[in-house]
């Protein structure tokens, strides 16, 4: 199974950049998308503080007034340390993925997953019966709530899903985008475990242009 080599983010990012890529069919593998090459210029959605905030935004995740009030009270620079934290996490659940993917996940992994857990501790998750409105009226419901009270504990929802998918993720289904550049990871949960690309609309159209090309190359 092909995996390109992930490029740093280190190098030049797109700065004015479009909406997060959401295509893995799990939102723990949505996060390792969050850095990934749409055109030819890379993008990271998490190279600081605010771009953080913007993906969170985007997965909601975190309630939009929680994410306001944090950046609110956030001092100059805690934000974009936090960031740094979030691009740590993606790229050590990265090395993990990568090397257990194509196979299903067997306990014996678990001894790898010390730095999750840890993260995962620190979470302040409550319950709290809440009413919600439904189309056939309203209901009480038991939610599960969060204390946000630092801008650390933003990285808890993301720790939940990343866990989330180790223990109810398919690990056999991963599988890289077949693009020659792509960097992009999904769950193939097509009925014959035949998706190749991360979008029809983009790599997979490129893959046909190009063997269009070659076929009238060959005529010629």
């Amino acid at each position: 199974m092909r995996l390109e080599p992930f490029p740093a983010s280190t190098g030049p990012i797109v700065r004015h950049r479009p909406p997060a890529i959401f295509i893995a069919d799990s939102l723990g593998l949505d996060f390792l998308n969050s850095i990934a090459t749409p055109v030819d210029t890379p993008v990271d959605w998490l190279d600081s503080g605010d771009g953080l905030l913007r993906w969170l935004a985007q997965t909601k995740l975190v309630p939009a007034e929680e994410l306001d009030a944090l950046k609110a009270r956030a001092m100059p620079g805690e934000l974009d340390k936090l960031a740094d934290q979030a691009r740590a996490l993606r790229e050590w659940f990265r090395a993990f993925v990568r090397k257990h993917m194509g196979r299903p996940l067997t306990p014996k992994a678990l001894h790898e997953l010390g730095s999750l857990n840890r993260l995962l501790e620190r979470d302040e998750a409550f319950s709290q019966i809440s009413r919600h409105r439904h189309s056939d009226g309203d209901r009480l419901e038991l939610q599960i709530m969060r204390r946000w009270r630092s801008p650390e504990s933003l990285l808890l929802p993301i720790g939940e899903a990343l866990a989330k998918f180790v223990c109810e993720g398919d690990f056999a289904n991963v599988k890289a985008c077949e693009g020659h550049s792509c960097t992009l990871v999904f769950v193939d949960r097509t009925r014959r475990r035949a998706r190749r690309w991360c979008s029809m609309a983009i790599c997979g159209n490129r893959a046909k242009q190009a063997a269009h090309r070659k076929r009238l190359k060959k005529k010629h």
